[in-house]
């Protein structure tokens, strides 16, 4: 009976915290911008820009689309390391210690709202995306597959982002760490073939977990080949998930004894 109570309110307090963390989406205009008018904006960017001289063998709107997807992730995911960050040192953790409530419940909050925000974000892209061209041939298995593919990254990032705020200690220092999440999707196959890159940068490009994860959600929704792309994503997916919970479950306590 102990157990099911623990279980209980481990799970009410998680609820509590996914609350708070996802009405900040709406009470915060930088987050707003950056889950609903970022990414459409990026889409049309690159699809209209850039799309006219980036020859990728097909239409660029199908090729594009999958990167962007993950990219807006990684934007997503990047506010997560600031709001982490930001509740780390403005004294509202010392309230929350003072309460009932289960430690690990507040990391659960913001990685949850992370990734309602970021799936959101999905959605829009792929609504817009469809109204101008987009062209998928996937089934309903398919999609299926797409949207858990991209819901196991965006899992796994939101996690390494709330470990990249518990390790810096102030807000702007988790700005710059958040710098990482963002930049890598440009040294992948997001927008152009890993093959077409310079020579010295396709290793960087092949053996990072964006590029897998991108050419899986790009052969789930456009018949592209799959090659290995799924399980060499799940291995990063997995490894990063894996390490960033530990990590951060370390992080936070040894934050929170002092």
């Amino acid at each position: 009976m102990a157990t099911h109570s623990r279980l209980y309110w481990a799970f009410s307090d998680s609820l509590t915290m996914i609350a708070r963390s996802l009405r900040h989406i709406t009470r915060n205009f930088e987050l707003l911008f950056l889950t609903v008018v970022l990414p459409v904006f990026l889409l049309l960017l690159f699809v209209y820009v850039f799309g006219g001289v980036i020859d990728v063998g097909s239409a660029y709107v199908d090729y594009v689309v999958p990167g962007l997807i993950l990219m807006c992730a990684g934007y997503g995911a990047s506010m997560t390391t600031v709001t982490v960050a930001h509740d780390m040192v403005n004294g509202i953790v010392e309230r929350f210690r003072s309460l009932p409530i289960v430690s690990s419940a507040m990391l659960t909050g913001h990685v949850v709202a992370s990734l309602v925000r970021n799936m959101i974000s999905v959605t829009l892209v792929v609504a817009v995306a469809l109204l101008i061209g987009f062209g998928p041939t996937a089934g309903p298995l398919g999609w299926l597959a797409a949207l858990g593919m991209i819901a196991l990254y965006i899992l796994a990032i939101s996690w390494a982002a709330v470990a990249l705020g518990l390790i810096a200690k102030t807000v702007e220092g988790a700005n710059g760490f958040s710098f990482f999440i963002l930049f890598i999707p440009y040294l992948s196959s997001a927008f152009v073939p890993a093959e077409s890159l310079p020579s010295w940068l396709r290793p960087i490009a092949e053996n990072q977990p964006i590029t897998p994860t991108v050419e899986a959600v790009r052969g789930f929704l456009m018949g592209t080949p799959l090659g290995n792309s799924v399980w060499l994503s799940f291995a990063w997916c997995g490894g990063i998930l894996l390490i960033s919970v530990i990590g951060g479950t370390y992080l936070f306590k040894r934050r929170t004894s002092r």
